[in-house]
């Protein structure tokens, strides 16, 4: 079975349209989307209603948990981007279609558990909120820790940033793979498969990988979008904050 897997598209109905285009010109069995759908950009509503339609599995985000909720731990551009998005979602007109989106929202899960894999947005410790970076294989007793909650393969997002940490204790990029795959072996590992929307690796193309059940291996792929017109409309909307758009550019 071929899985492709998407996370962190925090309303970038550009980025996630590309993305979906080249999963289906790859032919994949399902969809996985490991959360963040709306957050920081301008599309919200098209993009939550794109991932109801296409993505047969969906992880809550902290991103999608703060529209329901309060948001916590959030800086004041986060802030004032989710308290937009949730204006979006409650101002549409057919209000049956509001309440449906909101109950898909509060009716995702925070993890998703096959066994040899799991789903989550943030790590197996916190599915929803922990960041786990490059420099956490240095240390061991959180690595223990996370490795410890999963009987084989995690699949993640969160920080945007896609990479495979290792039972080994060794992060590898994309990059450093050949043809960007991993093949899963005996040893346990934690996927960052990267983001669709807000790339933050210095590479503005959006991420996603495809794991292969029957090949048993991972592979990274990059999608080129139209960044510009995405950057353009955060632009244009006051409550997004510049910033939001001008990090697209660079992949930041």
């Amino acid at each position: 079975m071929k899985r492709a897997i998407i996370s962190d598209i925090h309303g970038n109905l550009e980025a996630l349209t590309a993305v979906l285009a080249k999963i289906d010109s790859i032919g994949v069995d399902t969809i996985t989307c490991l959360g963040d759908v709306i957050g920081y950009g301008p599309n919200p509503v098209e993009c939550l209603d794109t991932v109801s339609e296409r993505c047969d599995l969906v992880i809550l985000g902290n991103h999608d948990q703060a529209a329901i909720f309060d948001p916590e731990g959030f800086n004041p551009v986060a802030m004032k981007a989710i308290f937009w998005t949730r204006e979006q979602l409650e101002n549409d007109p057919d209000m049956d279609r509001a309440d449906q989106r909101w109950d898909y929202l509060g009716g995702l899960p925070r993890r998703h558990d096959e066994g040899e894999f799991l789903f989550v947005h943030g790590s197996p410790r916190d599915p929803t909120n922990e960041y786990v970076f490059e420099e956490h294989i240095y240390q061991t007793a959180m690595m223990d820790a996370l490795l410890s909650r999963f009987e084989k393969f995690c699949f993640q997002g969160h920080t945007h940033l896609p990479g495979v940490f290792t039972e080994s204790r060794k992060f590898m990029a994309p990059a450093t793979l050949s043809d960007s795959t991993y093949n899963l072996g005996d040893e346990k590992c934690m996927f960052n498969v990267g983001s669709v929307g807000q790339p933050r690796d210095d590479n503005r193309d959006s991420c996603f990988v495809v794991l292969d059940t029957e090949a048993r291996t991972v592979r990274y792929h990059r999608v080129e979008y139209a960044v510009e017109t995405t950057r353009d409309k955060i632009y244009a909307i006051a409550d997004l904050d510049d910033m939001l758009g001008d990090r697209l550019l660079g992949g930041r």
